[in-house]
């Protein structure tokens, strides 16, 4: 049944990469939340890192929202499910407003988000060393797309209140609803893959307080409540009852600081056909969770490959589960978990699981990063030959096999760039392994399949 639902939202977009998107959203969240106010929010495409700093700061999972992994309907229903009980929702884009799966395409980008939520956009430009020229980049935003309903704009890395002054006096073709000086000292450290991870010890009561108390004098916070609140009604089905089976299967998730990127609509769909998550830390259990299934996210295994390494009986565990032939999926992080070994940054070689004969290399450069579309060409623990879905590699390293069989591999991938294919996904036995981090909403049926796998080979 479709139904009206009133969700007060806006979306926080900019002009590219590194205007200071997340920060600005953690701060509006802060400074709202300080009036008593409920606050969801979300993240545009397939990032991990940046919802982790949206979920420690609302206590709330942090749902992806991207149209090219999921498609409009799963857009929608997630963000309709996730908003439920907020007071506002924010969505934090994903690179520059048209930016997405293709430059000639508003595919995956956030601007296909805004127009399917139908939600109140403002842009964040950067405004340093710049004053009538910020209304040149604000008009030609605002015209390039009419049917993006873009509400105003913030004038960000400013040099002082009176360089705000004087950009709010150029001619803008919308309201501009405040901005923010430079502060490099109370900007969030980075590493190869973009932000450290989510923590008290990035996320320190000193830097969200200095952000929040921000938010508060250099924003016109009425404005930008007013803008969420005229956002129309969204007409969906996403409050219906999912019929949910009951839990008759277990999966243990791997889940500590070193295996923490997991999309929570993965999660979502292993539960509602009948899974109980379990989740375990292959950094300090030294023994396997009762479980049916494992399921090993992306991470940063090679920040803790001494630790992992030396975890040697929980490693053993783990082999011990392989051998019985229960299905162990994995993705990026995992896969390099599973691997013989991994050589990190500086050299040093660490042995890990063995499940998977190669050896994950760490390198100074970016060796692959975009969406993916993988079709399988064998039977695999997530169904018969000829599955397809959709995903996203980010990754700094490589996997060296240790020997030419060609019969572990089980995808062939395209990238969205490309015509051309590889070939990937690394079976050894019930253990599937690859760099591809999957979104399953691009295919439902996988979680399905993956819990038939686990069901088949229950003690």
């Amino acid at each position: 049944m479709i139904q009206e639902i009133k969700i007060p939202r806006i979306l926080i977009s900019g002009t590219g990469s590194g205007t200071g998107k997340t920060t600005f959203t953690i701060a509006l969240t802060k400074a709202l939340q300080s009036r008593g106010l409920k606050v969801s929010v979300f993240k545009c495409g397939p990032d991990y890192l940046d919802p982790g700093y949206h979920s420690f700061v609302t206590g709330k999972t942090c749902q992806n929202l991207d149209g090219w992994l999921m498609g409009k309907d799963s857009v929608i229903s997630s963000f309709v499910g996730a908003s439920q009980g907020s007071d506002i929702s924010i969505i934090e884009g994903v690179m520059g407003l048209f930016d997405g799966h293709s430059p000639n395409s508003e595919a995956g980008s956030t601007a296909e988000i805004a127009k399917w939520l139908q939600v109140p956009t403002v842009v964040l430009i950067d405004a340093s060393g710049m004053a009538g020229t910020f209304s040149a980049i604000a008009s030609g935003i605002k015209n390039h797309d009419s049917e993006v309903p873009i509400q105003g704009f913030i004038a960000n890395f400013l040099g002082s209140k009176s360089h705000l002054s004087i950009i709010e006096t150029a001619s803008i073709p919308l309201p501009i609803l405040g901005g923010f000086p430079k502060s490099y000292e109370h900007s969030f450290p980075e590493r190869h893959l973009g932000l450290h991870s989510a923590g008290p010890d990035i996320l320190t009561e000193e830097k969200l307080s200095f952000w929040k108390d921000l938010a508060k004098e250099w924003l016109d916070i009425e404005k930008i409540l007013e803008i969420s609140n005229s956002a129309a009604p969204i007409f969906s089905e996403g409050l219906t009852e999912i019929q949910t089976k009951t839990a008759d299967c277990k999966i243990g998730i791997a889940f500590d600081e070193a295996f923490h990127f997991y999309y929570e609509d993965n999660f979502k769909k292993l539960r509602e056909n009948g899974a109980e998550l379990i989740f375990f830390s292959p950094l300090r259990d030294t023994k396997l969770p009762e479980v049916d299934g494992l399921y090993f996210g992306g991470g940063y295994p090679e920040l803790f490959a001494d630790s992992l390494a030396k975890n040697k009986i929980l490693i053993e565990d783990i082999k011990n589960f392989a051998n019985s032939e229960k299905p162990i999926y994995a993705e990026c992080g995992g896969l390099m978990y599973l691997s013989s070994e991994i050589q990190n940054i500086e050299g040093q070689s660490f042995p890990m699981v063995g499940l998977i004969p190669g050896k994950a290399i760490m390198g100074p450069k970016l060796k692959s990063l975009g969406y993916v579309e993988a079709y399988t060409e064998k039977r695999t623990i997530l169904g018969e030959a000829g599955i397809r879905f959709r995903g996203h590699q980010f990754r700094y390293s490589d996997l060296i096999l240790e020997n030419d069989d060609e019969s572990i591999f089980s995808y062939h991938i395209r990238k969205r760039k490309s015509d051309q294919t590889t070939r990937e996904g690394y079976t050894v036995s019930n253990v599937l392994a690859s760099y591809v981090h999957a979104h399953w909403a691009s295919n439902p049926e996988i979680p399905k399949n993956f819990l038939a796998s686990c069901r088949r080979f229950k003690v």
